[in-house]
C-alpha cells in the first residue's frame, strides 16, 4: 500500500501544530530555548509547530515527556498523519487499523513489515518522489506515515496476520546491500511474532490466480468480510459476499502452494547467508 501526501486536508497536522506551540508558549520557552533543552533542530520544531512537517512517533514522545502532557502529543499525531494518506486509501486504512484478521498477498515487501530506511528507499523510487531538496519532506511524511501504521503488530490485542509473499519481493532488493540486509532480518523477526505468520511462495510453484495484483482480506470483529485488490494504478475494496469468496478462494490455493511458515524462515535465512 502506497502512502502519498494529501495537500488538500492539512487541519490533523496544524491542529497539532497549534498545540505543539501552545505548549511550548505555556511553559515559556521560546523555539531556541527548545531545541537547545530537546536537541532537535529549530527549524524541525518551527515547521512542526506551523503544520509543515509530521514528525515520527517518537520526537512526539519525547515532546510529550518534556512538557508532561501524557499521550496529548502522541494522540493528536495518529490523527495527523492520515493527513499524508490520500482519500481513496481511507477505506483501506480504516479496515487496516480495524481488522482483527489480516491476510495478504504480497508481490513486494508490506508496508507493514518494512524497516524505515527500506521504505524511505522504496518511497524515493517512486514516480514523482525522488528524494531532492523540493521533495524530500513528502517523502519523510510518507515515511513517517508508514511507520505509524506498524504500531498494529503490537498492539493488545494484536490482530491476526497472514503474509504471503511472492520470490520477487525477496529477490528485489534495494542498492544498499545494508538497507536490504536489515530488511530481511526485520522479516524474520515479524515472522517470530505470536500473531505474525510469513510464508514465501517460491517460483517453483508456477503460475497462480493472484500473479498481477496484491491482496488483502479482513475479518473485523462484527461483520462480513471484506477484500482489498490492488495492481498498477489501482485499488478497490469489495464487500460482495461471491466476490470476497473468490478471492478467498485463490488465496487458499495460494496458501497452498506456498513454503509453510518454518521453510519460509530458512529460505530467508539463506538469502542473508547469501
Amino acid at each position: 500500500m502506497d502512502e502519498r501526501v494529501d495537500v488538500e486536508r492539512e487541519s490533523g497536522r496544524i491542529g497539532l501544530g497549534r498545540t505543539l506551540r501552545f505548549l511550548r508558549e505555556k511553559a515559556g520557552k521560546t523555539l531556541a530555548q527548545l531545541a537547545s533543552e530537546t536537541s532537535y533542530d529549530k527549524s524541525y520544531l518551527y515547521r512542526l509547530e506551523t503544520g509543515e512537517r509530521l514528525s515520527k512517533r517518537a520526537v512526539m514522545e519525547d515532546l510529550d515527556a518534556h512538557y508532561g502532557s501524557g499521550d496529548l502529543l502522541v494522540r493528536l499525531w495518529r490523527d495527523a498523519r492520515k493527513d499524508v494518506i490520500k482519500d481513496k486509501y481511507k477505506a483501506f486504512m480504516e479496515l487496516e487499523a480495524t481488522a482483527s484478521v489480516m491476510w495478504m498477498f504480497q508481490l513486494r515487501v508490506p508496508g507493514l513489515l518494512q524497516t524505515e530506511e527500506y521504505a524511505r528507499a522504496v518511497l524515493s523510487g517512486l514516480p514523482g518522489a525522488q528524494t531532492t531538496a523540493g521533495n524530500g519532506d513528502e517523502v519523510e511524511e510518507q515515511v513517517a506515515a508508514r511507520m505509524g501504521r506498524q504500531e498494529l503488530l503490537h498492539r493488545r490485542p494484536a490482530p491476526s496476520v497472514r503474509v504471503i509473499l511472492d520470490e520477487g519481493a525477496l529477490r528485489r532488493r534495494v542498492p544498499d546491500s545494508q538497507v536490504w540486509t536489515d530488511q530481511l532480518v526485520r522479516l524474520l523477526e515479524a515472522a517470530e511474532l505470536p500473531s505474525v505468520a510469513l510464508q514465501v511462495l517460491p517460483y517453483a510453484a508456477g503460475v497462480h490466480d493472484l500473479m498481477d495484483s496484491h491482496l488483502w482480506l479482513f475479518w473485523q470483529r462484527v461483520g462480513e468480510p471484506v477484500a482489498y485488490a490492488e495492481g498498477n494504478g489501482f485499488g478497490q475494496s469489495f464487500d460482495d459476499p461471491d466476490k470476497v469468496l473468490s478471492y478467498r478462494l485463490s488465496y487458499d490455493r495460494v496458501r497452498d502452494a506456498a513454503l509453510t511458515p518454518v521453510e519460509s524462515r530458512a529460505f530467508i535465512k539463506r538469502l542473508l547467508e547469501e
